[in-house]
């Protein structure tokens, strides 16, 4: 199996979910790598945001408190860095703040971005991972080394039953690379 085909393969199982849907930036047509995962996904499974990282967040974590499952998408780990505010004051503390009453369930999918076969500027390709790990208590952090971790991950992130947020991070060079 290759990583690409794994992504894709389970970003149309994630939509074939009734309360799942993607929220983010080219979710619904194309601009970035992580498009193509999602290009056979049915349009009412996808809702495309502008370019306003935090408001996606907020927005995101809206739709969570709902009841649905929000797969919210960031291409890049380094704009992922706008809404970490968010993430580390709302996402990460609600079930605190609210004494575990709600515990609002989120998929935030990010890549790190590919510097090959063109480097894209250094403001695209970073990896924050283990800082992200450092700033959450609740929010889990993900990382997709291998084709065979993708499944298993959204599937637990999904399906997890502790109502936690999975923060999963791709890699953008493993696309065309495993």
């Amino acid at each position: 199996m290759k990583y690409f085909d794994e992504l894709k393969r389970t970003m149309e199982w994630l939509a074939e979910q009734e309360d799942a849907i993607f929220v983010g930036q080219t979710v619904a047509g194309p601009g970035t790598f992580m498009y193509q995962t999602l290009r056979d996904v049915k349009p009412e499974k996808t809702l495309e945001m502008p370019i306003n990282e935090s408001f996606q967040m907020q927005f995101t974590l809206g739709m969570a408190l709902d009841g649905r499952i929000p797969i919210s998408v960031y291409p890049r780990q380094n704009f992922l860095l706008l809404a970490t505010a968010d993430m580390v004051n709302m996402v990460d503390k609600v079930p605190a703040i609210s004494g575990g009453t709600w515990t609002p369930k989120m998929i935030i999918r990010v890549a790190s971005g590919p510097f090959k076969p063109v480097h894209p500027g250094h403001q695209h390709i970073g990896n924050y991972a283990d800082g992200f790990r450092q700033m959450f208590d609740w929010i889990e952090v993900v990382e997709l080394e291998e084709p065979e971790d993708i499944f298993p991950a959204y599937k637990h992130a999904y399906e997890r039953e502790d109502g936690k947020t999975t923060l999963i991070i791709e890699h953008g060079n493993y696309y065309n690379d495993k």
